[in-house]
C-alpha cells in the first residue's frame, strides 16, 4: 500500500463517515449490557481494508477509534476505544489478508468469515482480562456475561456489518477504481 494523496484523502473520507455513522445510528441490543451498542461504524473501516489492505484498515481503525472516543463515545473513555481498537484491528488484520490475497466473491465471504471468528475469539479475552480493570467488576461476573451477551453482541455487530459491505462492496469499489482512473486521465491530459 502505498500512502498517496488520494488514498490519504479516502482514508480521512471513510473516517469522517465512520463517525458520522456512530453518531447517527447506534443502539444496545442487551438491556443487560447497555454499553455494549450496535453501530455501522466499521462497514467503511471494513471498505478501506478491502480496497487497501489490512494495513490501512489497522490505521482506518486506530484513526476512527481514537476520534469516536474522543467525541461522539466520549463516555466510554479509553475502554472504549481501546476496545474498539482490539474489536476491529482483529477484524480488519484477519479480512484485510485473506481478502487481499485474491479477491473474489468466494475469498470475501471466506475473509469476513474467517475475521469473524478471530475477532469473536478476539474479544473474549480482552473481556476477560480488560473489562475487570475498567469495569471495577470480578473477572468472574465477566466470564458470565460472555455467552449470553458478549459472544452474541459480537456475533450480530461484526456479522451485520459484514453482511452490509458484502453486497455493497463491489458497486463501491467500482466507482472508487472508476475515479481514481478519470483523475489519472486528466492528470495525464495536462
Amino acid at each position: 500500500m502505498r500512502l498517496t494523496t488520494k488514498t490519504l484523502a479516502f482514508g480521512a473520507m471513510l473516517i469522517a463517515i465512520s463517525v458520522i455513522l456512530i453518531w447517527a445510528v447506534r443502539f444496545p441490543i442487551f438491556p443487560a449490557a447497555a454499553f455494549l451498542e450496535y453501530d455501522f461504524a466499521d462497514i467503511p473501516i471494513i471498505l478501506g481494508t478491502f480496497v487497501y489492505g489490512p494495513v490501512m484498515g489497522l490505521i482506518l481503525t486506530v484513526a476512527a477509534s481514537v476520534i469516536q472516543g474522543l467525541t461522539v463515545s466520549a463516555k466510554s473513555g479509553l475502554y472504549g476505544i481501546l476496545m474498539h481498537i482490539i474489536a476491529t484491528g482483529v477484524f480488519v488484520i484477519v479480512a484485510g489478508s485473506i481478502y487481499s490475497a485474491g479477491k473474489s466473491k468466494k475469498r470475501a465471504v471466506l475473509a469476513l468469515g474467517c475475521a469473524l471468528v478471530a475477532e469473536i475469539a478476539a474479544m473474549v479475552i480482552a473481556n476477560l482480562f480488560i473489562t475487570p480493570l475498567f469495569m471495577g467488576v470480578p473477572r468472574a461476573a465477566v466470564a458470565g456475561m460472555l455467552l449470553p451477551v458478549i459472544i452474541p453482541f459480537n456475533a450480530i455487530k461484526f456479522g451485520a456489518n459484514s453482511i452490509i459491505l458484502f453486497f455493497i462492496y463491489k458497486p463501491i469499489s467500482k466507482w472508487v477504481k472508476k475515479e481514481v482512473s478519470r483523475k489519472k486521465e486528466r492528470a495525464l491530459d495536462n
